[in-house]
């Protein structure tokens, strides 16, 4: 399926209806946003990996949601991918979309969260605001250990 195909899908599944001026409008600004809009009539299978990453979201942008869960988005990516991805997501966020974001890359959190929760073995550690956090002895005992914290 083209670029353009997957978002059609994505915006049906948000609106439950079909595919009207209103709803390609709107998909071909996503598109722009994404940075994608040259791809359009590419197959998916043509774009390299952050470009399938940046569909996957605009799919969901395509939904109207209000909160949109990032799981490990960077995974995968080279370091260069990954900051093209934190500028991306960072737009997100600046437009008001509220992020929920599980990730370990610490440049990723420190660079989008304005809080952050610390798990560890499934109980919360911490709380509070990115500097914070980071510089928690509990944290830092718990992600680098006593001998190297």
């Amino acid at each position: 399926m083209s670029v353009l195909e997957n978002m059609m899908v994505g915006a049906c599944f948000g609106s439950g209806m079909g595919i009207g001026k209103e709803s390609l409008d709107k998909i071909e600004e996503i598109l722009r946003f994404a940075g994608l809009e040259e791809k359009a009539f590419s197959t998916a299978d043509t774009l390299n990996l952050v470009e399938r990453k940046k569909l996957e979201v605009s799919k969901a942008l395509s939904t109207s949601p209000k909160l949109v869960l990032f799981d490990e988005v960077m995974s995968g990516l080279n370091p260069s991918e990954t900051t093209e991805m934190i500028a991306f997501i960072g737009k997100l966020r600046d437009r008001g979309l509220t992020i929920l974001l599980i990730e370990h890359l610490m440049k990723v959190i420190m660079t989008l969260s304005d809080r952050v929760v610390v798990l560890h073995y499934g109980q919360k550690l911490c709380e509070g605001m990115p500097q914070e956090v980071a510089n928690n002895p509990h944290v830092i005992e718990a992600y680098l250990g006593k001998s190297n914290a």
